[in-house]
């Protein structure tokens, strides 16, 4: 009977051992699997890499050109009529998100054995300053704070003038919990007295087994399970009117879905990258105000 499934459905036989991983998954989550149940399946190849620095390329391009023309802030760019509604919504609390990549000749999915995510985001930070809003986004030591749980330790490992290097521990639950060391290497530009950017690459990310135990340690390259291969992150901030508006692009690359179980594991994987995004907006608001009102 299994001879038969396999070729009605022309599933190559080599594929069977991974999406029988991912069922193992569903089941497991039902009694509170950790990342484990994914162990054991493929690092990134060559091609996968290969597209997704092509990809954050043509990101670095698109921002250059942007700043180039004076279009700081996306929502600048939009017709007037979706302009206007965005800076209203702005301006009553709203987080405002749009996915990149999925419309044009950047399409995400194409990638070779692995998913780009790319999520752009903005809030506005009522009666903030600029430098309000970047002693917040610099006080790394104090993230684990200000974006908890998502941030579970942080801290500063150098800092010269403009540029940080900075250790972060993610901790990420949705059926699995997910714990990740990351290293990230961070530079902040000032384009005027009203205005700022920064440009962060994750030179290092490593999956934690058993995090919080004596038997912690980080996974090898060969037993990590893929939910965050690579992540380079633009901000940008503007003070005007009365605040500062607050822009965050985030470019991330996962492993795939494997054919027939998208339903599955999709939602998972592709809602991470928004809700942290959407998170880390709102986290970053209400840390700034708080400051301001002590």
């Amino acid at each position: 009977m299994g001879t038969g499934i396999s070729r009605q459905l022309q599933v190559p036989a080599g594929r069977w051992r991974q999406l029988l991983s991912w069922m193992l998954l569903a089941l497991l989550s039902i009694g509170g699997a950790t990342s484990d149940a994914f162990a054991g399946l493929p690092v990134p190849r060559e091609g996968t890499l290969h597209g997704y620095h092509d990809y954050v390329s043509k990101v670095e391009t698109r921002n250059r050109e942007r700043l180039s023309r004076g279009a700081f802030l996306w929502i600048d760019e939009l017709p007037e009529a979706e302009r206007t509604r965005a800076y209203e919504k702005l301006k009553q609390g709203s987080v405002e998100l749009r996915r990149l990549g999925k419309d044009d000749g950047e399409v995400a999915a194409k990638i070779p054995g692995g998913m780009i995510h790319d999520w752009e985001g903005m809030v506005f930070i009522p009666g903030a300053k600029l430098d309000q809003v970047l002693g917040v986004l610099q006080d790394y030591n104090k993230h684990s704070q200000y974006y908890a749980p998502d941030v579970e330790s942080a801290k500063i490992e150098s800092h010269e003038g403009d540029h940080f290097r900075v250790y972060m521990r993610f901790r990420r639950k949705k059926i699995v919990t997910v714990v990740l060391n990351t290293e990230q290497d961070v530079t902040y530009f000032r384009d005027s007295a009203t205005r700022e950017h920064s440009r962060s690459s994750a030179i290092r990310i490593r999956e934690v087994e058993n995090p919080g135990t004596k038997y912690e340690k980080e996974k090898s390259s060969d037993e990590e399970n893929g939910f965050l291969w690579q992540m380079e992150t633009w901000w940008r901030m503007e003070e005007r009117d009365g605040g500062v508006y607050l822009q965050n692009e985030a470019v991330t690359l996962t492993r795939d879905i494997p054919a027939g179980l998208g339903w599955l594991i999709g939602p998972f994987v592709t809602s991470i990258p928004k809700e942290t995004l959407e998170f880390t907006m709102n986290a970053t608001r209400e840390t700034v105000l708080g400051k301001a009102k002590r």
